[in-house]
C-alpha cells in the first residue's frame, strides 16, 4: 500500500507533464533548483565544522530547528495545490486510517523538494560527527530529523484541512504566513538599527532554548555520541511516535467530520440599480466592466487580496531595513521600497488571464479583433492602477519618513509608478505567452495548479527580470543625482504598458484558443 500511494504520486506528476512543453520546462527547472538547494544546504551545514564545537553545536540546532518549520508552514501555504495534502480528496477509498497515515507519509517523502531536504540535512553529520561512532549516530538522527518534520507538517496540515477548505481559513492563513515573514525579518531590523549585545551569547540563548526539542535533541545527539546520543536519539523517536499517532487520530477526525467549506453558502446581495456606487465611475462598455469585474476580484478574492498585502509588507521590511542605526540613507533609500514594492505589485499582470479560469471563455467569445483583447488588457491594467498608484503613494511617502526627509516622496511616488506602468507592459507579454492555471480558490497564496509551478516562478522571474531592465533609463538617473528624470518616468511607464499590450494583443488573439486551454487546466 505505501509503494502504491508513492506510485500514485509519480503518476500525478508523470500526467501532468504529458503533453505540455511548458509543464516540462517548469518541472526542470524546478528539479534544477531542488539540486542547487540540495548542494547549498549540504554545503553550508558542513562549513559549520570550521566553527568552535559550541558555536556550531548551535547553529545546527537552529538549522535543524528551522528545518522543522518550514515544512510546517510551506505545506500549509501549498494547501490545495498539492493532492497529497488533503486527506478529503481520500476518504471514500476503502483504506484504513493507518492505510491512509502510511501512504500519505511515503508520498510526502516522494519527490525533488523532499529528497533535497533530507540531502541538505546530511551536512549536519558533517558539521557534528566526531569520529566513526559519531557518523553511526548521525546518519540515523538525520533521518530522525526527517521524519519528525514530515510528521509534524502531516500533523498540521490534516487537523487543519478542514479550516483551510474554508474561505475564511484561507483569509486567515495568508494574513498569519505573511505576519510570519515579517517576523522573520525582525532580527534583521533590530540588528540594522544597532541592537545592543554579544551574538555568540545570543545564539548560546537560542541553543539553550533549543536543547530540549526535538530538533536540538537530534543535533546533540550527532555531536555526543556514545550512550548519551543513543538516549536522545530514543527521545526523538519516542516524538516522532507521539506525533506520528496524534496525527494519525487527527487524520480519523478529519475523514468523519462534514466538510464546512460546503455549508452556509452566502447570499448575493444586489443593487436595485443593477450598479455599484463606484461603478457609476466607470467608463462604459467592454472597460469599464472589466474594471468593475477586476476590481471585485480585488475585494473579494483572497488570492488577489495577498498579493497587494504582500506588496506592502515587502515595501515595509525593505525601508526599514535600508535605514542604519545613523538615521538617513540618502535618496535611494525612499525610491528602493517604493520600486520594489511598484514591481510585485506588477507581477499580478504576468498572468492577467489565470485568475478567471474556466470563466475565461466568456471574455473570448466577445473578443473578435486584436483590439478587443487590447481593451480588455487596458481594463485589468487600469484596475491595477486604481488600487496601486494610491498605495505606492503612501509607501513612497513611508519610504521617505524613514529615509530622513518626506520630499523624497515626490520623486520615489512617479518613479514607482513608471516602474508599475513597465511591470505591466510586461506583463501583459507574459500573459499570452506563458499563461497557467490558478488553483481553484484552495489557496489564497498566487500559486500554480499542480504541475505548473516551475513554470509560474519562471514567467513571474522573467518579468521581473525584464522590467528591471526596462526600468533601469527611469530609476538609474534618479539615483545619480538627477531627480527631476522623475517627471519622465509616468509618461515612460505608460508607453510600455501601452507597447506591451499592443504586442500582447496581436500574439493573444492569435493563440486564444490555446489561452483559453491554458487557463482552464483541472487543478
Amino acid at each position: 500500500m505505501t509503494w502504491l500511494f508513492v506510485r500514485l504520486k509519480l503518476s500525478l506528476v508523470r500526467g501532468g507533464l504529458r503533453g505540455s512543453v511548458g509543464k516540462q520546462a517548469g518541472f526542470a527547472f524546478s528539479l534544477a533548483a531542488a539540486f542547487l538547494a540540495a548542494v547549498a544546504g549540504f554545503g553550508l551545514l558542513s562549513l559549520i565544522r570550521l566553527a568552535p564545537s559550541d558555536v556550531g553545536l548551535d547553529l545546527v540546532s537552529a538549522a535543524f530547528a528551522m528545518f522543522a518549520v518550514g515544512w510546517v508552514v510551506v505545506p500549509l501555504m501549498a494547501f490545495g495545490l498539492d493532492e497529497t495534502l488533503d486527506p478529503a480528496r481520500l476518504a471514500l477509498f476503502p483504506l484504513t486510517t493507518r492505510q491512509l497515515a502510511t501512504g500519505m507519509f511515503a508520498a510526502s517523502a516522494a519527490g525533488p523538494w523532499p529528497i533535497a531536504s533530507l540531502a541538505a540535512l546530511c551536512g549536519g553529520v558533517v558539521a557534528l560527527a566526531h569520529g566513526p561512532g559519531g557518523v553511526l549516530i548521525g546518519v540515523p538522527a538525520v533521518v530522525l530529523q526527517f521524519a519528525f518534520c514530515l510528521t509534524a507538517s502531516r500533523l498540521v496540515t490534516t487537523a487543519l484541512s478542514g479550516v483551510l477548505r474554508t474561505r475564511r481559513g484561507r483569509d486567515l492563513l495568508a494574513v498569519v504566513a505573511i505576519f510570519g515573514v515579517l517576523l522573520v525579518q525582525v532580527p534583521n531590523l533590530l540588528l540594522n538599527r544597532g541592537l545592543s549585545g554579544d551574538p555568540t551569547r545570543i545564539l548560546a540563548s537560542v541553543g539553550d532554548v533549543l536543547r530540549w526539542t526535538p530538533p536540538g535533541l537530534a543535533a546533540h545527539a550527532i555531536a555526543d555520541g556514545g550512550l548519551i546520543g543513543v538516549a536522545e536519539l530514543i527521545v526523538v523517536a519516542m516524538s516522532v511516535v507521539v506525533m506520528g499517532w496524534l496525527w494519525i487520530a487527527a487524520l480519523r477526525y478529519a475523514l468523519v467530520r462534514p466538510d464546512s467549506s460546503t455549508r452556509g453558502g452566502g447570499s448575493v446581495r444586489r443593487s436595485r440599480t443593477g450598479r455599484s456606487r463606484a461603478g457609476r465611475f466607470l467608463p462604459g462598455g467592454t472597460l469599464g466592466a472589466v474594471v468593475a469585474k477586476e476590481l471585485k476580484y480585488a475585494r473579494r478574492e483572497p488570492r488577489a487580496r495577498v498579493n497587494w498585502i504582500s506588496a506592502v509588507f515587502v515595501s515595509a521590511v525593505v525601508m526599514f531595513s535600508l535605514r542604519g542605526p545613523g538615521g538617513s540613507t540618502g535618496l535611494w533609500a525612499a525610491i528602493g521600497p517604493a520600486c520594489l514594492a511598484a514591481v510585485v505589485m506588477g507581477l499580478q499582470a504576468a498572468n492577467s488571464f489565470g485568475i478567471d479560469g474556466r470563466s475565461l471563455w466568456m471574455n473570448a467569445v466577445a473578443v473578435t479583433t486584436p483590439r478587443d483583447l487590447r481593451t480588455d488588457l487596458a481594463g485589468r491594467h487600469l484596475a491595477m492602477a486604481v488600487v496601486a498608484v494610491p498605495l505606492l503613494g503612501l509607501a513612497s511617502l513611508a519610504a521617505a519618513l524613514v529615509a530622513g526627509d518626506a520630499a523624497w516622496a515626490v520623486v520615489a511616488a512617479p518613479t514607482a509608478w513608471g516602474v508599475l506602468g513597465a511591470a505591466m507592459g510586461i506583463g501583459a507579454i507574459t500573459s499570452v505567452t506563458a499563461p497557467y492555471t490558478y488553483p481553484d480558490r484552495m489557496n489564497a497564496f498566487t500559486g500554480a495548479a499542480p504541475g505548473q509551478g516551475g513554470q509560474a516562478f519562471a514567467a513571474s522571474f522573467a518579468t521581473m527580470l525584464v522590467t528591471g531592465a526596462l526600468a533601469l533609463p527611469i530609476v538609474l538617473p534618479v539615483l545619480l543625482g538627477l531627480t527631476w528624470w522623475a517627471v519622465l518616468a509616468v509618461p515612460y511607464g505608460l508607453a510600455v504598458a501601452w507597447a506591451g499590450r499592443r504586442i500582447a494583443a496581436g500574439v493573444g488573439f492569435a493563440r486564444l484558443p490555446e489561452l483559453l486551454a491554458a487557463v482552464s487546466r483541472p487543478s
